[in-house]
């Protein structure tokens, strides 16, 4: 039987924001209580090419020639991964023989549970021969094969690092929010809440010309329409469905915001920031009400993701949300890291055959192992 006490394995993300990719090297390491745990050797990040972006961003929308601009874009995607992977090995001064696996989630173009799939552009054949590393990946189609929503795969991640011996919460703000719930003794509750980056650097971008709203810079200088932010919750049956609940770029995107901008908003002299401002507390409003709704006992909320480097919509969250936050650094785990960490950990759970589809996150019909493996 294989421990993985000291085993190294790697995860790689690129979010539903699109911006780029975010590596992690991590180390598994035994607790005195036997279970392991993720320590982080080494971080990197590569940005995203600005038109593999934006063929990525197309892609969550049909279009002409899909399949092939789809394998295109997958095999540009995995050479940056490799590039990510480089760079860590460099960082770490760790040979690619030393690494277990290679966690990648890939880039989601499409995240349809309720119609039996879910798809993410990759290429982990190729990574394993670029990377000479076995890879994991597809992680989310086995849960939504069992009947689960196949996302948010995050929580038992944050279970095995942020768990305390009270109730708290780990907020995940990437394109989309999602909320783990931890309570002593008890699996983790998880969900997505709704929009977090995907909305505002949408807005940011068509308005402003720059890829996101660098600490909420330019939202600050709108106010936020309060009729208008409860219309557009009551509007959303989605925001408004109980767990297990998963959501992406096929439901909140420019057209969800553009048909909810009334007619003839844009004659107002600052439209274009108050929407912004809007959507902020839009994210923060949302996430408050799903915690005060599913997690109405936890004490503390940790945050991590991109959307933590938007002081404005930190603010908003620590008014709504009631209760002290600070970002995951706090617990030892970098907010920009933690979702690469989590792909590394999910490697392990592969390879250490632990189930990381549970039903009180994905509504899945029993514990499953996820992902697949390309050996190296």
């Amino acid at each position: 039987m294989i421990t993985f006490d000291g085993s190294y394995f790697i995860g790689l993300m690129s979010g539903t924001s699109v911006d780029g990719i975010d590596g992690a090297l991590m180390q598994m390491r035994a607790a005195s209580d036997g279970s392991l745990h993720p320590h982080q050797l080494a971080r990197a990040s590569v940005d995203m090419p600005p038109d593999l972006r934006l063929e990525l961003l197309a892609l969550n929308e049909s279009g002409s020639d899909e399949l092939h601009r789809a394998a295109l874009a997958a095999n540009a995607l995995v050479r940056c991964y490799a590039d990510t992977v480089a760079q860590l090995l460099h960082r770490a001064r760790i040979a690619p023989t030393d690494i277990v696996a290679i966690g990648a989630h890939g880039q989601t173009v499409r995240h349809r549970p309720q119609e039996g799939y879910t798809l993410q552009l990759n290429a982990p054949a190729l990574l394993a021969e670029l990377a000479q590393i076995a890879v994991v990946a597809d992680f989310r189609t086995r849960d939504v094969a069992a009947g689960g929503q196949g996302a948010p795969l995050a929580p038992i991640f944050h279970h095995a690092v942020f768990s305390t011996n009270r109730p708290r919460a780990v907020l995940n703000l990437g394109g989309i929010a999602n909320v783990t719930a931890l309570r002593p003794g008890l699996p983790p509750i998880g969900f997505d809440t709704g929009p977090a980056n995907a909305l505002l650097d949408l807005w940011c971008l068509r308005h402003t010309g720059q890829p996101f709203d660098a600490d909420g810079a330019w939202g600050r200088t709108g106010t936020c329409d309060d009729a208008l932010l409860a219309e557009w919750i009551a509007s959303d049956a989605w925001l408004a469905a109980a767990p297990p609940k998963s959501t992406g770029r096929d439901h909140f995107n420019a057209e969800w915001l553009d048909q909810r901008i009334p007619h003839g908003y844009a004659a107002l002299a600052t439209w274009r920031e108050d929407i912004q401002a809007t959507l902020v507390q839009l994210t923060a409003a949302t996430v408050a009400q799903a915690v005060a709704q599913q997690a109405p006992d936890v004490e503390d909320v940790l945050v991590c993701g991109g959307g933590s480097r938007n002081g404005a919509l930190m603010r908003a969250l620590g008014a709504r949300l009631n209760r002290p936050i600070a970002l995951t650094d706090t617990a030892g785990v970098a907010a920009q890291d933690a979702e690469a960490m989590a792909f590394a950990w999910l490697a392990y759970a592969h390879c250490a055959r632990i189930p990381a589809g549970i039903p009180a996150v994905t509504g899945v019909r029993g514990p499953r192992v996820l992902g697949a493996y390309y050996p190296a």
